[in-house]
């Protein structure tokens, strides 16, 4: 190869990462003739880091803590029962009917609707669900005593999202 060559091959590959970098691509591979069965095949790539999507989801349950002497005393052959929580298949749960942002009470300075512990009879306000600048009010289906409430004020629910759970 020729120092001709090689200088023009070096200026070809550095445009192309310039390209990379600049239309934000992963990867681009390259096939360059130069006659005389002569083949310049090029492929660059690059990790792209991913950033990570963030989801406001009220959390299920607190994880346990984990202290050193715990983490001493458990062995490898006896993991830990895990405890499948899905609020969603609670007999007494009240899912979303829409996709918006969800309010407990019905002003900011106000008291919230509900709270845990709550006798609530059927038809009254659980919460509010904020859709295209209009506030729906989210009725309960039954009576009873609200045991949990899982999502956050202010948050961002989606289509069947758990709400409360009513027993």
């Amino acid at each position: 190869m020729s120092k001709k060559n090689q200088d023009e091959d070096i200026a070809f590959i550095t445009a192309l990462a310039e390209i990379l970098q600049d239309n934000d691509l992963g990867e681009i591979e390259v096939e360059r003739d130069r006659g005389e069965d002569s083949v310049l095949n090029v492929r660059l790539a690059r990790n792209i880091e991913q950033t990570p999507q963030i989801v406001n989801m009220a959390p299920t349950h607190a994880a346990p803590i984990v202290t050193q002497e715990a983490y001493a005393s458990t062995t490898l052959t006896q993991p830990a029962p895990i405890q499948e929580d899905d609020p969603a298949k609670h007999p007494g749960a009240v899912t979303s009917p829409m996709v918006g942002t969800v309010y407990l009470q019905p002003e900011p300075d106000a008291d919230p609707f509900i709270s845990v512990g709550t006798m609530i009879t059927e038809g009254a306000t659980l919460l509010i669900v904020e859709a295209m600048k209009t506030m729906n009010h989210i009725p309960s289906p039954k009576s009873g005593k609200v045991t949990r409430i899982l999502v956050e004020d202010g948050g961002a629910i989606e289509f069947g999202t758990p709400l409360v759970i009513i027993e």
